[in-house]
């Protein structure tokens, strides 16, 4: 967030959107379709957008900031209200369209950041100040956002952690965007510290350079490719039908009992190195979503192994193996399909005024874990690793 002081130059630099109707030539006309299709003015809601607003399937995304500094909420606001604000999806309501029975559609609104925005008053001697937030967040999962305003929140916490000097909670409906968009969007709305007229910048992947194989090993290659992709299709195809129709995981201490998808979740998180991840990522010619998935691997094996256990904690009493045989545990793995190069283009796009591949761009694939003992830890990076390769084919 940019400082008071750069605020009044900050709001001269940005175009703001136009709105108006004009009408005077097939030109306007143009213009005018152009312009409402980024406010996104009556606009429908897209099918996977509409998906969100299921009964079983209505879903919000939380995202939890620390700050290094005090947040200043008056301060927030006045970033928000040309830069957040700016995008159609968080200044729009989502209504019933009557002329399309059973659909909704985006409105425009003035949006009210007294309401968005929620500052509750904290007692500066909390003795846990984690196990605060853990409940704060667990309570808002318990609520909804009232639907007569833009679905989104941000709750600022002047809350001291052991990690950060203050916390902000963004709640946001699913139907407003995915990950890839919100965190695009993030990006956006912030600015360089040695530069305030510059985005921030984000590592982008090298292109790899162009192999110098023969036309033969080119064909055979793309044969090979080709056949293997078709084989993973098929092979994913029969499981997601024996899925749906009698394969179930096994039962085990983290399958959840019918009706579990309406209970309110607590938020229980560890923060983890980036750059030993990094160190791992290197060592192993992997990537951070290989490694990543292998530390879930790994903890989710040593977890249920406890508990099978007896919730043994004592010395030695965790290299017991007391997982059960060939136990299946599955999850839904969420992948970003836009042909982007990622969220630092879209950032640079959405600083345009345009929507580009904004909102709910997913894919998901079913992900079975590996629940075993490992004596090598890394074995799980290298089993997590083969499975996403294979989920890439």
């Amino acid at each position: 967030m940019e400082s008071a002081n750069e605020l009044k130059w900050r709001k001269q630099a940005l175009k703001p959107i136009d709105t108006t109707r004009r009408s005077s030539s097939s030109k306007s006309e143009e213009e005018e379709n152009k312009n409402s299709q980024k406010t996104g003015e009556e606009e429908p809601l897209s099918p996977s957008s509409r998906l969100f607003h299921e009964p079983n399937f209505n879903v919000y995304v939380i995202a939890i900031m620390g700050c290094k500094t005090r947040i200043y909420p008056d301060v927030f606001k006045a970033n928000l209200g040309h830069t957040l604000l700016r995008h159609p999806r968080f200044s729009s309501l989502q209504v019933m369209d009557e002329r399309n029975k059973g659909g909704m559609k985006w409105v425009r609104t003035q949006v009210d950041l007294e309401k968005h925005v929620i500052v509750p008053k904290l007692d500066p001697n909390i003795d846990s100040p984690e196990k605060f937030l853990e409940d704060y967040i667990y309570n808002l999962s318990k609520t909804s956002i009232d639907e007569s305003q833009p679905l989104w929140d941000l709750h600022l916490l002047n809350l001291r952690t052991s990690e950060s000097e203050a916390v902000g909670v963004f709640r946001i409906h699913h139907s407003l965007g995915d990950g890839t968009s919100l965190m695009s969007l993030l990006l956006a709305c912030t600015r360089q510290m040695n530069d305030p007229l510059a985005l921030p910048t984000v590592p982008i992947k090298k292109q790899e350079k162009k192999n110098d194989q023969t036309w033969f090993w080119r064909i055979t290659s793309m044969f090979w490719s080709s056949f293997q992709v078709f084989l993973n299709t098929v092979v994913d195809v029969f499981m997601f039908i024996a899925t749906a129709l009698f394969l179930k995981d096994t039962q085990n201490p983290l399958k959840g009992p019918p009706g579990v998808e309406f209970t309110p979740r607590r938020i229980v998180y560890r923060t983890v190195s980036l750059d030993d991840i990094k160190l791992v990522k290197n060592a192993m010619n992997t990537t951070i979503n290989d490694v990543a998935l292998g530390i879930t691997q790994a903890g989710l094996s040593r977890y249920i192994n406890r508990i099978y256990g007896g919730n043994n904690k004592a010395e030695g009493a965790i290299e017991i193996d007391n997982l059960p045989k060939k136990i299946r545990l599955r999850s839904t793995l969420l992948i970003n399909i836009r042909p982007s190069a990622g969220i630092q283009a879209l950032a640079d796009i959405m600083e345009k005024d345009s929507e580009a591949k904004w909102g709910n761009w997913i894919g998901y694939v079913l992900l079975p874990f590996t629940i075993a003992r490992r004596d090598d830890p890394l074995d799980y990076v290298r089993d997590a690793k083969a499975t996403i390769d294979r989920k890439k084919r």
